[in-house]
């Protein structure tokens, strides 16, 4: 068993038995499940939508290559320059060069699960540069020292008093606020940072090829804060958000918002196309965009191919019902429940993260709210395949499937021995997993077989 594999059991038995942590996860989905019914109601097809979109992905991602150097292309002759980092390492010495440059000591950024990918804030504190998240479940998350427990909702699994109790511990204030005083209180720290600080830093919904746009989708206004005070802007983003023309963003803007948060479409939705030009009087004088691999084009291999599809609306996750019990901080990764599980173990190895393709029902239920309808239960299961094919599992693991399976094709085996026995071998080989939780199985005093073979002669 793996280092990870051990964290993440252990981590799992705590939430799994933590009634408390259910039931706020299960307060703040309810109200997500409610608001999604009501924002569907903008499509008349949805259906068709849906498919449609698909068909978008599929198109730009097996042509990747061409679509995102007409990007590059496209970005640079309006003034920005772009950055190709293949690895974590690359981007966040991308990313620390340009700080050193502009000689800031200082960065807002706005809600970004790809900078929390490269781990972007402790990189830069080391190097002596403060982070400043700006988005305000991010904001609580960096206070309380936790990384998101959610791709779309960061705090999803704080209450309004925890909390009051970050805020009391981290900043000093009075115990037991109430969200409102919360809230200023967040925005009067938080803008004095946009003003002092050198670089703004955000992610990308997507990328636009045709005009060399990066697409940011926000509820708060912080990325707009984050690009326009600061002189520089540079914006880190996953290669496979690239879509190929503007016009595809009146089809995927509202299935991100009604997927995501319920809305029909997102508060502010911003386009950057470079660096702001002589006749404009807001945005940074330079803009940079780079272009994370880290491990994206592994997922290009036919079995996950479609884990590129994903627009990062954290439906999936809603609609879970191991993250609804476990939570996303005991997937040990950046992107938690059942998308993270299939990408996560390409990204970052297979043979430390093959276990999250199993902390699954394979229900379905993912597949079935994927905006894109992304068949995510059945790469969970071809992760499943490939982790064997590779060789990533032990020896008794092999052993016990080949026995398991020479029972299940002999039907004197299954027949041996009486019901007692066979629930105490039972009950004894798997006493540390699910007898562990569970009342022990017992075995019927007779069989289908039997019962069938005594009605129907």
């Amino acid at each position: 068993m793996t280092e990870q594999q051990n964290i993440f059991l252990a981590k799992s038995e705590v939430k799994a038995g933590d009634l408390e942590h259910k039931r706020k996860i299960a307060f703040n989905i309810d109200k997500y499940n409610s608001s999604v019914i009501k924002g569907k109601h903008q499509f008349e097809n949805l259906d068709y939508a849906r498919r449609k979109a698909k068909n978008v992905k599929w198109k730009v991602i097996e042509q990747l290559d061409t679509y995102l150097e007409q990007f590059e292309a496209s970005f640079i002759k309006r003034g920005g320059k772009v950055i190709w980092a293949e690895t974590i390492e690359q981007a966040q010495q991308a990313i620390l060069q340009i700080c050193r440059e502009k000689g800031t000591t200082q960065v807002v950024k706005a809600k970004s699960m790809v900078t929390e990918e490269i781990h972007l804030n402790s990189f830069l504190g080391q190097n002596g540069i403060e982070s400043v998240e700006t988005d305000l479940g991010e904001y609580i998350q960096q206070l309380d020292g936790e990384a998101p427990y959610h791709i779309v909702t960061p705090a999803m699994h704080k209450s309004k008093e925890d909390v009051a109790r970050v805020f009391y511990e981290r900043l000093g204030t009075e115990p037991n606020l109430s969200p409102g005083e919360i809230t200023k209180i967040a925005r009067e720290k938080l803008r004095a940072k946009y003003l002092t600080a050198g670089v703004g830093i955000t992610g990308g919904n997507f990328l636009l090829a045709d005009i060399g746009g990066v697409c940011v989708t926000e509820n708060e206004g912080n990325a707009r804060l984050c690009t326009s005070f600061p002189a520089t802007h540079i914006a880190v983003v996953g290669i496979e958000k690239i879509l190929p023309s503007v016009n595809d963003l009146q089809l995927f803007w509202p299935l991100l918002a009604t997927f995501g948060t319920g809305q029909q479409v997102t508060v502010y939705n911003t386009i950057f196309t470079g660096p702001r030009k002589s006749d404009e009087t807001d945005g940074p004088e330079e803009m940079y965009v780079i272009l994370l691999d880290n491990g994206r084009t592994n997922l290009l291999r036919k079995e996950v191919r479609e884990s590129m599809y994903c627009i990062r609306c954290g439906s999936c996750l809603n609609a879970c019902p191991v993250y609804k019990n476990i939570g996303g901080h005991a997937y040990g990764a950046t992107y938690s429940g059942p998308i993270g599980s299939v990408i996560t173990p390409h990204m970052q190895g297979m043979a430390e993260y093959k276990h999250l393709s199993y902390a699954s029902s394979l229900c379905g239920n993912c597949t079935e709210v994927c905006p894109l309808k992304i068949n995510i239960h059945e790469m969970l299961l071809a992760n499943r395949g490939i982790a064997v094919a590779e060789h990533h599992t032990t020896a008794m693991e092999t052993t016990a499937w080949k026995l398991w399976k020479v029972a299940m094709l002999n039907r004197a085996l299954l027949n041996a021995g009486g019901p007692a026995l066979k629930s105490k071998v039972v009950n004894r080989v798997f006493k540390n997993s699910w007898a562990k939780h569970r009342d022990g199985l017992q075995f019927a005093g007779k069989s289908f077989a039997k019962m069938w073979k005594e009605q129907r002669g």
